[in-house]
């Protein structure tokens, strides 16, 4: 099965930080094709804002382009942090979601019609030490309308920021990652949602389970 990626990246990620992922990204799948958007120019953390920022920039109707003529058999739509706003308002502007998957990574929250259907996915994080950045607010907002999944992130992954980012970054931890421009170092991209079945029960590049 041929597979198209698209991803979002978070409040203040930048060209190289993508580049960066999508290196790490396609080295482990060399099958499937990724592309990706770094955060908006100049836009604040705020979703609505960024959505806008994205849209102006004619960003928007260019990624719908990208993943209307992919001509895959499946379609990833994914996003992080505030980067999930604008993921969610692409996957909104699809007039067929049959390929579609969209994956929500510890941000905004997509809307009740796609937490509906049963490809999308919505990620938190936790270790022994700790939860990532929007994990209670996820839970909220799920809650009966679709599975949350759980990224278990290792032991030396403990500050909100740094569970943050492992979600998009295994090499995420306490020591390496104090601010938001440090989320992609050393960055090796993580990939748990990627082909997740929901209800498996399995190990792939970390540990996760599904929370109801």
């Amino acid at each position: 099965m041929s597979v198209f990626v698209l991803f979002f990246g978070g409040y203040q990620a930048t060209l190289l930080d993508i580049k960066a992922w999508k290196a790490s990204a396609a080295n482990q799948k060399p099958n499937v094709a990724f592309e990706g958007y770094p955060y908006p120019q100049g836009a604040s953390w705020d979703g609505a804002e960024a959505v806008k920022a994205f849209t102006k920039a004619h960003d928007y109707e260019a990624a719908i382009k990208k993943i209307e003529g992919s001509g895959r058999d499946r379609i990833y739509i994914v996003g992080h942090s505030s980067g999930c706003a604008v993921a969610n308002a692409v996957d909104a502007g699809l007039k067929n979601h049959a390929k579609i998957t969209l994956v929500a990574l510890d941000g905004y929250a997509p809307s009740n019609a796609q937490l509906a259907r049963p490809t999308t996915q919505v990620w938190v994080a936790e270790s022994s030490g700790g939860t990532s950045l929007h994990y209670s607010d996820l839970i909220n907002a799920t809650r009966g309308k679709a599975r949350l999944n759980t990224y278990q992130a290792p032991s030396n992954c403990t500050t909100k920021l740094a569970l943050h980012f492992s979600l998009v970054n295994e090499s995420s931890s306490d020591a390496l990652v104090h601010q938001i421009p440090q989320g992609y170092t050393a960055c090796k991209a993580n990939l748990s949602w990627l082909g997740y079945l929901p209800q498996a029960s399995r190990t792939l590049h970390g540990h996760f389970h599904t929370r109801k």
